[in-house]
């Protein structure tokens, strides 16, 4: 099994900052791209950001310029950047990688528990 941690959510004021990072562990033979979505209430979840494997990204339009995604490879990390914070930022995070898995090579598509972000002042 292979298994998302994420951590670094919480309550920040409009205009500040938070790091969200996402540990992969368990049977990994390798991740290839890696990506953070959010959900606000009674919204659909969306993309914000994702990486490869290689470190290209892409992002929402709504958060290009003050987020910025990364990865450590050697640690099946990635992160999350994010700055200049908005009241319409707050929603629950989920991390998603894409993962060859172990023993058998298996691709797995694997979600985190979320974090909840909340902006407010």
């Amino acid at each position: 099994q292979v298994h998302l941690v994420e951590s670094g959510g919480g309550l920040v004021q409009p205009g500040g900052s938070l790091r969200l990072s996402c540990a992969a562990s368990g049977s990994i033979f390798s991740i290839n791209a890696m990506g953070w979505y959010r959900q606000a209430p009674g919204k659909e979840r969306d993309l914000v950001a994702v990486i490869s494997k290689g470190g290209n990204t892409n992002y929402a339009d709504s958060v290009k310029s003050r987020f910025t995604i990364s990865r450590d490879n050697a640690k099946n990390t990635v992160y999350l950047q994010m700055n200049s914070l908005k009241p319409e930022d707050t929603a629950v995070y989920y991390c998603n990688a894409a993962v060859v898995a172990l023993p058998n090579c298996r691709y797995l598509e694997v979600w985190g528990q979320g974090t909840l972000v909340t902006v407010s002042s």
